[in-house]
């Protein structure tokens, strides 16, 4: 994560976004309306060699952009352990471009946000900013 000091606090700086980390899993997971919109992982070599031992971050993404994406840069890959379709895995230390970084991690926000009920959409806008 050395190569994006900035990406815990980007994560976080949402509307409505809470963290946790989930042990069994290894992952800190970062969600909006209780629905998980991104994950920080790494896992171990027991895993396909892909993702084995690097630092990962799962973004949910839309289905027709997901695939491009994984076309244009070698360091988007299909999500790990999620629904390859519309979760892509981008490894840390790949150099992706910062703002291709976070125009991913704005647009995973937005997919979440977007399906919640407008009743908690609403709850969270009114959230005074962190």
């Amino acid at each position: 994560m050395s190569a994006y000091p900035w990406l815990e606090e980007y994560l976080l700086q949402r509307p409505g976004v809470t963290s946790d980390f989930k042990v069994e899993w290894g992952w800190q997971r970062y969600m909006v309306g209780g629905k998980l919109f991104a994950a920080l992982m790494h896992p171990t070599d027991k895993y396909d060699a892909a993702y084995a031992e690097k630092d990962l971050l799962n973004l949910k993404c839309d289905p027709l952009l997901a695939p491009l994406l994984r076309q244009q840069h070698p360091e988007v890959l299909p999500g790990f352990y999620s629904d390859k379709r519309c979760w892509n895995s981008v490894d840390l230390g790949g150099g992706l471009p910062d703002d291709l970084l976070r125009q991913m991690i704005d647009d995973s926000y937005q997919l979440v946000f977007a399906k919640l009920t407008k009743k908690l959409q609403r709850e969270i806008a009114a959230v005074p900013e962190k």
